[in-house]
């Protein structure tokens, strides 16, 4: 039954597109905030590594430097040793690279900047008050000062104080930024895990509506198409979007309109079953009605034939000869005529049957022709034999047919061969009976026209060779009949290969 359509139905397009800019937007937030906070968290740790680590580790240079100049000092005091001096030379010269990193990354911090600044006075005070002037002295045991030395002592824990002050707020640093680092990042993940959360429930909000406006809709419009094969009376509900319902209203009227076009098919079923009946009466009535005066008229010329054996002039014996012609043409034609109407009406009755004895019987019943005119006959038919599921009179009437005419359009002295074989395929095995002549062929602008109604060719009646142009016609019928087809090719001049395929019989008999 089909439900009125509400007022203005909405378009797929207005029911999806806001779930969509919905889903848009969200997807822009959350793609911005986590940009946002990998740009925040990289740039922490770009701080934490690229100048805060490093300027730590280049305060703790300064102390090396700062150790290795005292260690230097008290090497050339206690032994004079010139090495002592190369030693203090480099570690000397090393000393201004690593403070100048340290000052540059404390500039920015007025708290770092002056605890660096007072390890390097404390550092300077060290070399000026003690260092310089005790290298430049001579060395050895015998220059040593127990003051001297003690000032030096007092000077460079000065030096140590004051780096470690440094170092602490150092290591201050780090972790403050460590930790800002990871809060940075810990606050990404956070803010995506809740975006994605919320994404997840508007998509789910969003996909319960679509499926209750967009899809159940096509899925019921979907299981009404596959009712209607089984119960024409089904109808869509105009139900769901303006799209959909537009799709259900077509339907609808496309299932009227089978409907209607169903019942005029079976008025016009029944009326060509009727002129079916009609033509088939009318062939049998005919064929019939032609066949008593044509029986008639045969023996009343036999008995001319036979009462002015001996007296009749030359004239009326070809009047006479004329006569048993045409009387003969009626009656293969009458019979062609009843076959054809036979193979297209009977119904079938099909059994198992051999085709090889079946093609050697054809065979042996246009030999006799085929020797009167010195055409010899080769077969090929196999010794295993080629079931199929046949109506025997019927199939047998088509091969005769096919032999038939190979024998009568070959040439005098001629040659027919006849073959049998099996073809197997993914769609099963396939019999092949091919019937080629060397005789007249058939024209190739002739070839399409084959099979039709009371067609022969042009070639066929220029020689006078005598036909109905329905013995093709019955072959395929027959062979139609029997799930198979038949090929022809044919070349005017060279002859003419048929080519009759059937389906083998499978499974038992």
């Amino acid at each position: 039954m089909v439900v009125a359509e509400s007022a203005s139905p909405r378009t797929v397009a207005r029911t999806v597109t806001p779930a969509l800019h919905r889903l848009a937007v969200l997807l822009g937030v959350l793609a911005l905030i986590a940009i946002l906070g990998v740009v925040l968290s990289t740039r922490a740790v770009d701080d934490l590594t690229e100048g805060l680590q490093p300027a730590s580790v280049a305060n703790q240079s300064v102390l090396q430097d700062l150790t290795d100049l005292e260690s230097a000092v008290g090497a050339w005091a206690r032994s004079g040793d010139p090495g002592a001096l190369d030693d203090y030379q480099q570690a000397l010269a090393r000393l201004p690279g690593h403070q100048q990193v340290v000052e540059q990354y404390a500039a920015d911090d007025a708290r770092l900047l002056g605890l660096v600044q007072q390890q390097r006075a404390a550092a300077e005070r060290w070399l000026d008050d003690y260092a310089q002037p005790r290298v430049r002295a001579p060395g050895g045991a015998e220059t040593f000062r127990m003051a001297r030395y003690r000032n030096g002592q007092r000077l460079f824990e000065q030096v140590r104080a004051a780096h470690q002050e440094t170092s602490g707020l150092f290591g201050s640093r780090v972790r403050e930024a460590s930790a800002d680092a990871t809060w940075r990042l810990r606050a990404t993940i956070a803010s995506v895990a809740v975006l994605t959360l919320l994404g997840w429930l508007v998509v789910g909000r969003s996909r319960r509506r679509l499926l209750a406006e967009v899809s159940r809709p096509l899925v019921a419009l979907e299981a009404v198409v596959h009712q209607m094969a089984k119960d024409p009376s089904a109808r869509a509900r105009l139900d769901g979007p303006r799209e959909v319902r537009s799709v259900a209203l077509a339907l609808n009227e496309l299932a009227d309109a089978q409907s209607r076009a169903r019942a005029v098919e079976q008025k016009v079923t029944e009326e060509l079953r009727v002129l079916d009946t009609a033509r088939d009466d009318f062939v049998s009535n005919v064929s019939h009605e032609l066949r008593t005066p044509l029986t008639t008229i045969h023996g009343y010329l036999e008995m001319v034939a036979e009462e002015f054996e001996d007296t009749m002039t030359p004239r009326h014996e070809r009047i006479l000869e004329a006569s048993r012609r045409n009387v003969a043409r009626l009656k293969t034609l009458i019979d062609d005529l009843l076959t054809l109407s036979k193979a297209e009406n009977r119904t079938t009755t099909l059994e198992s049957v051999d085709l090889v004895p079946l093609v050697r019987d054809a065979v042996t019943d246009v030999s006799i022709t085929a020797s009167g005119r010195g055409i010899s006959l080769e077969q090929d038919l196999g010794a295993a034999p080629v079931m199929v599921l046949a109506d025997r009179p019927m199939l047998g009437r088509a091969f005769l047919n096919v032999l038939s005419n190979a024998v009568k359009f070959s040439l005098d002295q001629g040659r027919v061969s006849v073959s049998l074989s099996v073809e197997e395929s993914d769609d099963g095995a396939t019999a092949v009976v091919a019937v080629r002549d060397r005789g007249i062929g058939i024209p190739a602008a002739e070839l399409e026209r084959l099979g039709s109604r009371f067609f022969r060719a042009s070639n066929a009646v220029t020689n006078e060779i005598a036909g109905t142009g329905l013995g093709l016609r019955i072959v395929q019928t027959i062979v139609d009949k029997h799930g198979g087809d038949v090929r022809i090719d044919s070349e005017e001049g060279r002859g003419t290969r048929v080519v009759l395929r059937l389906p083998v019989q499978t499974g038992p008999s």
